[in-house]
């Protein structure tokens, strides 16, 4: 990551992506350069339009935040069907106290 870290560098600071500059800047953070990988960089980034890329990237569509309220209207729907349940069961215990008037 630091290569590329160090070639994002460069772009932004206008310099040329080269292994020369790509080996003072890895060097100027104390990291020993290894030629092959800043060789391997430099030619993969031939022909890429990094402005571009970077444009790309941040355009990325992302998926919308689940709305917080959902589990508040899932408690209130609960609560709902518990507060139907005990007026249901409220109802069948008066109807049981008038059939037990009934027989004395």
């Amino acid at each position: 990551m630091k290569y590329i870290y160090a070639a994002l560098l460069l772009y932004e600071a206008g310099k040329e992506i080269n292994e020369e500059n790509l080996k003072k800047v890895l060097e100027a953070i104390g990291e020993e350069p290894d030629p092959g990988m800043i060789k391997s960089l430099v030619t993969s980034l031939q022909g890429i339009d990094i402005k571009e890329v970077i444009e790309s990237a941040v355009a990325v569509p992302t998926a919308p935040a689940a709305p917080v309220a959902a589990p508040a209207e899932e408690e209130k729907e609960e609560k709902a069907e518990e507060a139907e349940e005990e007026k249901e069961e409220e109802e069948e215990e008066e109807a049981l106290e008038g059939l037990g008037a009934l027989f004395g």
